[in-house]
């Protein structure tokens, strides 16, 4: 397992953005455990519909903790398959105050 901090604070946030949801907690999980799914199978697994996994999907995969692979069923169907990343986070205050450093500044309106 890669256990490295992320490359900047916009990472960082968006990772546990990603994370901070109780349905992208069980999609990671059940893809650890179980391997990597297609998403009608991963949405019956977990219990939501393939909409809303599709959306909890994108948050992930965009935080880096999930990939995706299209490939050829052998009827010719397209399957997205998702598994789990290989990450680790280490969250410590000096990793916090690294990641900080290198937020990008966001304007208040």
């Amino acid at each position: 397992m890669k256990e490295s901090l992320p490359t900047s604070g916009d990472d960082l946030l968006a990772q546990l953005s990603a994370l901070a949801n109780p349905h992208r907690l069980r999609i990671v999980a059940a893809l650890h455990q179980g391997g990597r799914r297609y998403v009608s199978q991963l949405a019956r697994e977990i219990g939501i519909s393939r909409p809303l996994l599709h959306l909890h999907l994108a948050k992930l995969e965009e935080a880096g903790l999930v990939t995706s692979q299209l490939e050829l069923s052998a009827d010719g169907k397209a399957l997205n398959y998702f598994e789990a990343a290989d990450f680790a986070l280490t969250l410590t205050p000096a990793a916090i105050a690294i990641a900080a450093a290198s937020l990008t500044p966001k304007s208040e309106s």
